[in-house]
């Protein structure tokens, strides 16, 4: 019960005041930065010092990530030390992760999994992100995600203009789709708490539980009721 209290207490809190993630504003000292990513293999390595040229130092820095908050374009941006390996469009590691808020509809969960599998979607937390080897993939990712929710794409139609998409990028053509988010972007988080539905269990517990204090050999479980 003290858990439960602690739990809808904070909760309130958050509703009400805001603030269920507190960004960090300082930077990690650079020289810090090149000491952890020294010896991370050479993808991640690369997207971390493409992402420091771009963007300067990580808010944080730990052995195995590093993290921006607020940065162009982005809510959060991570790039890993371990690699997750990927074969769409061809063959490489996932190692940034860009996120953004965006509500994502949950009957469009499966259609956007089946699209790409590096692309998630936080439905309590608002957030999407896409997760792949370089930025421009999941501005991409992120671009076709949208057309997807806005009824323009289906999941075959959005892998078959990524790949279109991104052989241009690769070829030093114009991609305009890999190159810029094409859709605006709300700096405000809207959470999807979802509904209660304990409350009338709870009472019925409440009532077992003065049940069992009263007669210890009342053992009545809601498999009972």
């Amino acid at each position: 019960m003290k858990t439960a209290g602690i739990s809808i207490g904070s909760d309130f809190k958050v509703q009400t005041v805001g603030g269920a993630e507190k960004t960090t504003k300082t930077f990690e000292d650079l020289e810090k930065v090149k000491a952890i990513v020294h010896d991370w293999n050479a993808m991640s390595k690369k997207s971390a010092d493409l992402t420091i040229d771009q963007y300067g130092p990580p808010n944080e820095a730990t052995e195995s990530r590093l993290i921006w908050y607020n940065n162009g374009p982005w809510k959060r941006t991570i790039v890993y030390r371990d690699a997750i390996p990927h074969d769409f469009p061809q063959p490489h590691t996932d190692v940034i992760e860009n996120y953004i808020n965006y509500a994502v509809p949950p009957e469009l969960f499966s259609e956007i999994a089946t699209f790409d599998g590096s692309v998630i979607v936080e439905r309590t937390r608002g957030e999407a992100s896409s997760r792949c080897e370089m930025e421009a993939s999941n501005i991409l990712a992120l671009n076709l995600m949208n057309d997807i929710v806005k009824g323009k794409l289906n999941a075959k139609k959005a892998r078959d203009v990524y790949s279109e998409v991104m052989s241009a990028y690769m070829m030093n053509r114009s991609a305009p789709y890999a190159e810029k988010l094409q859709f605006e972007v709300s700096d405000e988080e809207k959470y999807d708490t979802d509904v209660a539905t304990i409350a009338d269990e709870m009472v019925a517990q409440g009532i077992e539980k003065a049940k069992d204090m009263v007669d210890p050999n009342n053992h009545q479980g809601t498999n009972d009721r």
